[in-house]
Order: structure tokens, then C-alpha cells, then sequence
């Protein structure tokens, strides 16, 4: 049997596992022990054991279930209202002021948590009844805190990057500080589009409904003394960004240094100021974390064998020497195998993707001389399309859980034109990749 009919059987059945619902850890070790009984010398299944243990033996990886119990502490408390109350009340008198203060919340936050799901869940619950409430279609609600979540895969720390960082070999601090700028990019497209879109729902609500004026310029009302006594519900946030990032930017540490800082931290003030304490609240806060770390350790032990089997076939070099061998130009080469990715982030999540994919595509990408940190925020960018695209965009359906009014229709189009902000954002680091590379490059110029 030839190696291309091999790779294309092995991806097929890998598939169709991953399809049937079965685990993602799962459906990659099973597919991979099959083929080394099949197409590997009986001795190689020895070696089983040591390929998974030579990929988790790795320092970088404490970084996640630090991070996961960082996010998993603070997603335990009032936070999200929190940030979005102090937030709003700052912006409330600016045009769209409350989509903004939404905007923000979710950014902040997912710079504390790192979680798209828990950023939707904490700020909607609190932000989308008082969207709709302001004259705010359902659609636009649900839409922009659903895309607002996705930014808990991109704004640093983002487990995401890290996960790619695993698999192409780039330096998580230059991912890290990479993501900053197209953050900050998908944050201000968000707001204008937000901005824009709110007064001409406004318009429209003023002409459908007899008396809804006076309902929907009823704003709530802030005084200087309610936004300063705001800002202390804000200031341990931002503390916390601030040493994180001074930590790790200004090269005091680690990125696994720096998580165990934002665990700690993070801990402490969820202790200290949130009061969660309670044998309940810990027990729930360390669950949640050992429940997520295993989950993705076991996903990356199971690529690591996934990937071993392949490249001993050698599909991988096959792929590789096929992709070259299609003699497509360096931009054709990018838009294939951002289509590509768009397909698999119908089906599968994030994780799933980035671990299967990266290998594969890896010597195309640096054959092509694509510069593989930009390539990585840009694929984490698709990543966060799939998280708000039908069928299994699963910001849909957190949405979709925290709003169940709010029709599962409505939920989807409003989405859309965050998908095409997205699709925009990626344009615009195409022609201006400094957005991304710039940080990085100069902080990491030495190295």
C-alpha cells in the first residue's frame, strides 16, 4: 500500500472517530494504535509508552494547568459582572457606551482567564439582559459577547498559543506578546462595528414601538463618585495584568514562572476580596482545574502519538513534499490552508485542530518562508471563527445557555459580522504583519 493511500486511510478513519462523538484523546491514540499494529513492526508498540512520556516531560507544560487554574478561580466568582459594572460606568454616556463597556469586559477578562466559554458566560449574564434592555437587538447581544469571548483564545495567556507553540517549537513568550496587538485590532473592530450598528437599531426602535424613547434613553445614571468607588472593583484586575505582563515582557520570568504567578495571584484575590474560601468553593475550584488539565494532557500525549505514527510512515514528509510540489505561490499556499482550517473548525474544537494540523503543515510553511509566530496568531484567529460558526461553535451554545430566550437562530446571524471582522482583521495583518511581529522582534531581538 503506498504511503498516500496510507495517510489518506489514516486520516479518514481519525475523522471519522473524532465525528462519532468518541474523545478527542481518544479517537487520536485509538486511531494511532491501530495503524502501528497494522503497518509498524510489532516492536514499535513497545515504545508506546515512551513516546508519551518524552512529550509530557516538558517544563512548558505547566503552564496550563496553572493558567486553567487561574481562569478556573476567578470564572468561580462575581468578577465578570464586576468588570463589567465598573466598566460601564465609565462609558454609559458615549454613544453604544454599553456594547463598549461589554467590548472591554470581555477583553479584560479574558486576559484573566484565558477561557473563551467562561469570558461569555461571566460577562453575558450580566451584560446581555442589559443590552436588550437598551434598545440592543437580540442578535447584536448575543453576537457580540459570543465573539467578545473568543478573545480568551488570542489576548494573552492564551492556552491556545501555548499549544501551538508546543507544536511548531516558537517561543511562548514571543506568542504571548504577538497576540497583544491583533487583540487590541479585533477589540477596536468590535467597537466601531458595535458603535455603528447600535445607532441604526436605535433608529429602528425609536420608529417600531410608541413610547420605547423614553425606555431606551433611560439610561442608568453615574456620578463622579460612583465611578471612582468602580474602580476598586476594576484595579485588582488590572494589577494582575500588569505584573503578568511586566513579568514576563520584561524578562523577569518564565512563562511557567509567570503562571504560577497568575495562579497565585489570582487565588489570592479570589480568597481576599470574593471571600471564596468555603470547602465548597476550593473543591469546586480545583475540580474544574484538574478536569481541564487532564483533558488537554491527555489530548497532547495522544497527538504526540498520533503525530510519531505519521511521521514513521512518512505522510508527513509526503504531505510536505506534495504541498511544495503544487508549486502555488507563497499567498495561494496561505489561502488554502486558511480555507482548509475554516473546514475543520466546522467540526472540530480548537485543540483538536491545532495538534493534527500544525505537524502536517509545518515544513510547507517554512519552505514558504512564512514567519511562524505571525502564522500562529493568525491561525488562532481561525480558531476563534470556529468557536462562533455553526454547527458545533461552541460560544453558540454557552450563549445559547446563559440567554435561553434569545432564539439559537438570532444567536448564529449575529455572529456573522463578527466572522467577517475576523476575516478582515486576518486581511489587515496580511498587509501590515508589524501588528503582530513588531512587539516580539523587538523585545526578542537578540535571540
Amino acid at each position: 500500500m503506498s504511503t498516500s493511500t496510507i495517510g489518506l486511510l489514516y486520516a479518514g478513519i481519525t475523522l471519522l472517530l473524532l465525528f462519532s462523538g468518541m474523545p478527542i484523546a481518544f479517537a487520536l491514540g485509538l486511531s494511532a494504535l491501530g495503524f502501528m499494529a497494522a503497518f509498524m513492526p510489532a516492536p514499535m508498540i513497545h515504545s508506546v509508552a515512551d513516546t508519551i512520556f518524552s512529550e509530557l516531560d516538558n517544563f512548558t507544560l505547566l503552564t496550563i494547568p496553572l493558567f486553567v487554574l487561574m481562569g478556573a478561580a476567578i470564572g468561580k466568582t462575581r468578577a465578570g459582572a464586576d468588570v463589567y459594572n465598573s466598566l460601564n460606568s465609565w462609558m454609559y454616556k458615549i454613544p453604544g457606551g454599553l456594547g463598549l463597556a461589554n467590548v472591554f469586559a470581555c477583553a479584560v477578562f479574558a486576559a484573566m482567564c484565558g477561557s473563551s466559554p467562561a469570558t461569555c458566560s461571566a460577562i453575558g449574564s450580566s451584560g446581555i439582559p442589559q443590552l436588550i434592555k437598551r434598545g440592543y437587538s437580540e442578535g447584536l447581544a448575543a453576537g457580540l459577547i459570543a465573539a467578545g469571548g473568543t478573545l480568551g483564545i488570542l489576548i494573552p495567556p492564551s492556552i491556545t498559543l501555548i499549544l501551538y507553540g508546543l507544536a511548531s517549537e516558537q517561543s511562548i513568550g514571543r506568542l504571548f506578546m504577538a497576540g497583544i496587538g491583533p487583540g487590541i485590532l479585533l477589540v477596536v473592530l468590535f467597537a466601531f462595528w458595535v458603535m455603528f450598528k447600535y445607532s441604526l437599531e436605535r433608529k429602528t426602535a425609536f420608529a417600531a414601538i410608541d413610547g420605547a424613547r423614553h425606555a431606551i434613553t433611560e439610561d442608568d445614571h453615574f456620578t463622579w463618585r460612583d465611578r471612582l468607588e468602580s474602580l476598586p472593583r476594576l484595579l485588582p484586575f488590572l494589577v494582575l495584568i500588569a505584573v503578568i505582563m511586566i513579568a514576563l515582557y520584561g524578562g523577569w520570568a518564565t512563562p511557567s514562572e509567570v503562571a504560577g504567578i497568575g495562579a497565585a495571584g489570582a487565588v489570592i484575590m479570589v480568597v481576599t476580596v470574593y471571600k471564596c474560601w468555603k470547602k465548597e468553593d476550593v473543591i469546586a475550584i480545583l475540580s474544574g482545574t484538574v478536569r481541564e488539565s487532564t483533558m488537554i494532557m491527555m489530548i497532547i500525549a495522544a497527538s504526540a502519538l498520533f503525530t510519531f505514527v505519521m511521521s514513521y510512515l512518512g505522510v508527513t514528509q509526503q504531505t510536505a513534499v506534495w504541498l511544495v510540489g503544487l508549486g502555488l505561490s507563497k499567498w495561494a499556499f496561505f489561502f488554502g490552508v486558511n480555507i482548509f482550517i475554516v473546514v475543520l473548525g466546522f467540526f472540530l474544537p480548537p485543540v483538536a485542530i491545532i495538534l493534527m494540523v500544525t505537524p502536517v503543515i509545518l515544513p510547507s510553511l517554512k519552505a514558504m518562508g512564512i514567519d511562524l509566530v505571525w502564522f500562529g496568531i493568525i491561525m488562532t484567529i481561525l480558531m476563534e471563527m470556529g468557536l462562533i460558526h455553526p454547527p458545533v461553535g461552541l460560544n453558540l451554545f454557552v450563549i445559547n445557555g446563559i440567554a435561553p430566550d434569545i432564539k439559537l437562530k438570532s444567536i448564529i446571524w449575529g455572529t456573522m459580522p463578527f466572522i467577517g471582522l475576523m476575516v478582515l482583521g486576518i486581511f489587515i495583518l496580511c498587509v501590515i504583519p508589524d501588528i503582530a511581529v513588531w512587539l516580539p522582534n523587538h523585545f526578542y531581538k537578540g535571540s
